[in-house]
């Protein structure tokens, strides 16, 4: 299982688990909607956009040598309990971890938003992460989660989404 939590029984149109895993690739393009799901939920667990979502999802495809459409599939099933391949998941994870590892900082020179801006666009972005957990598959919930988390890497400065929740965080407690 993902390190983050994936929604459990969410996946669109109820489909019998172990046909997930086994669907070959052309019976499981990647703009269907078990890869909206996918994208959805890996977006609300990193944080990051949709296009690093996808990327995510790429990333553990490759390393674990199956198409997108297949680890879309097994994210799916293993949100109804039926475990993921451990190729699979190890490659998930290690994608994850590296969509999560932040380069270096450099010193951040600028002027700083108020602290109340920043509080507002940051429980903004965390509401809509929230539906988007709820519902990995809305495209709304997508494009929504994707407008606060431009608006947020724009008022801190930051090109990274993780990076920039990081820094509200930071700059929220710092009380400067």
């Amino acid at each position: 299982m993902m390190s983050a939590r994936i929604p459990r029984n969410s996946e669109p149109g109820g489909r019998n688990a172990s046909s997930d895993v086994a669907a070959p690739a052309a019976q499981a393009p990647i703009d269907e909607p078990r890869a909206a799901w996918a994208v959805g939920t890996i977006m609300a667990a990193i944080p990051c956009s949709a296009r690093d979502a996808g990327r995510v999802l790429g990333a553990a495809a490759q390393a674990a040598g199956v198409t997108s459409a297949e680890v879309a599939a097994a994210m799916a099933a293993d949100s109804r309990g039926v475990a993921m391949p451990a190729r699979v998941e190890r490659a998930l994870h290690r994608a994850v971890a590296e969509a999560r590892a932040l380069p270096p900082r450099a010193a951040y020179i600028g002027l700083m938003p108020s602290r109340a801006r920043t509080a507002e666009v940051l429980a903004e972005f965390r509401g809509r992460q929230s539906r988007l957990t709820d519902a990995p598959s809305d495209m709304r919930a997508r494009q929504a989660l994707d407008d606060a988390a431009y608006t947020l890497c724009v008022l801190l400065g930051r090109t990274g989404v993780h990076d920039a929740v990081l820094a509200a965080e930071e700059h929220l407690a710092s009380g400067a």
